[in-house]
């Protein structure tokens, strides 16, 4: 039998630096390797954070023993690139410049390519980042947002959402360029796209506040409302766009964003609670309502999935809603390192085609800054909160 190949992923956080061993899909080995605030108050930018996160990732790897030259493949967190079609990408030159000049934004992701390259160089092997979270498939309609001077974007859990897609299509035995389906990522953000035999060719943007409300976020809200709100003295513009972004939702209803607590108070007979988090359930159904909409009611499945999903209120509220529109698939929770992971595997067994990153052609897009913790341009977690 053929030796399956090692595969080194690297995933950094706000907080931490994730590292996995993965010999074919099976992980042998694990470390969340943590950072304290004192830390990375050293350093004036996240890209100033990579020779001490390439520090840290070297010496923990040697202590583990582990042999850089029995390396596969290296891959890393994809992140804020230009706007980019799913898939699994080379990592080259270019894209390691604009992440670590933050070219099209701040985020602890974009230290993923530059770091799996570095060790991929000493393995003298390739590396890869896949679905990062500035894949962007959209549909030109989907772009008009109703004023001219802004455009709606594509920013949203795509690693989990393209994961648990092909998981859903293989489990009606087809490819997942074969199916439409419906992904909801429940988390402290909650994303719900239509995928289009294999293209995201719409979704609510969680982190500029579309969509369902979240343990964390508004969602959409009326629009004069919100003008009105931001004009009238009480916020800065930052604290603005920090309340919409991780401030609201459930925290701003109950001082938390756990959903367990919530949702365990509800069942126990809170009224409030219970009204609140219906909401919130009712709101994901009308956004994958939208969805059905957006693929003409031609549907194959619809699928649950994030740390929300680990609720079986919430999924039996939401299948009591949606399930008349496809099958409903609940795959809860994340694994965004065997997410990674499976992505390299596709190309090294020939399933897929790598893709090139290229010389700036594929299309541009306006800064973005995000933070775990809310910044000037909105927050991005993929876990969200204390959730996946």
């Amino acid at each position: 039998m053929m030796r399956q190949p090692l595969i080194l992923a690297i995933n950094p956080g706000s907080t931490s630096t994730k590292i996995a061993l993965f010999r074919g899909d099976e992980k042998i080995f694990a470390r969340e390797i943590r950072h304290s605030s004192e830390e990375l108050a050293r350093f004036r930018t996240t890209a100033d954070q990579f020779p001490f996160r390439l520090e840290m990732i070297s010496r923990a790897l040697s202590e583990a023993e582990v042999d850089l030259r029995s390396l596969a493949a290296v891959v890393g967190r994809g992140g804020l690139t230009r706007p980019i079609p799913g898939g699994v990408y080379l990592v080259d030159d270019e894209m390691v410049e604009e992440l670590l000049q933050e070219v099209h934004g701040s985020h602890a992701s974009n230290l993923g390519a530059p770091l799996a390259r570095e060790f991929a160089n000493r393995a003298g092997v390739s590396a890869y980042i896949v679905d990062s979270i500035a894949v962007d498939e959209l549909d030109p309609v989907a772009r008009i947002s109703g004023l001219p001077e802004i455009e709606r974007r594509s920013v949203f859990h795509a690693l989990n959402q393209k994961r648990r897609a092909r998981q859903a299509a293989a489990e009606l035995g087809k490819r997942y360029e074969e199916v439409n389906l419906i992904v909801a990522h429940m988390g402290g953000g909650i994303t719900v796209g239509a995928h289009r035999k294999g293209r995201v060719v719409d979704v609510n943007n969680g982190v500029d506040g579309e969509g369902p409300m979240t343990p964390e976020r508004s969602g959409g809200l009326p629009a004069a409302a919100v003008a009105e709100l931001a004009v009238s003295g009480r916020y800065t513009l930052s604290e603005m766009l920090k309340r919409i972004t991780g401030r609201s939702g459930l925290v701003a209803y109950f001082g938390t964003n756990d959903t367990r607590a919530v949702e365990a108070a509800a069942l126990a007979g809170d009224s409030r609670k219970r009204l609140v988090l219906d909401a919130m359930i009712y709101q994901i159904a009308r956004e994958i309502g939208a969805c059905a909409a957006v693929l003409c009611g031609e549907v194959d499945a619809i699928v649950l999935t994030g740390g929300l999903a680990h609720s079986r209120y919430i999924t039996d509220q939401l299948e009591r809603r949606v399930g008349f529109i496809a099958p409903v698939f609940i795959y809860p929770g994340e694994d965004e390192m065997a997410a990674l992971v499976e992505g390299v595997l596709r190309v090294l067994r020939g399933e897929e085609k790598v893709r090139r990153y290229g010389s700036r052609g594929q299309g541009g897009g306006a800064k973005q800054t995000f933070t775990e913790h809310g910044a000037s341009a909105g927050t991005f977690s993929e876990a969200g909160g204390v959730q996946e």
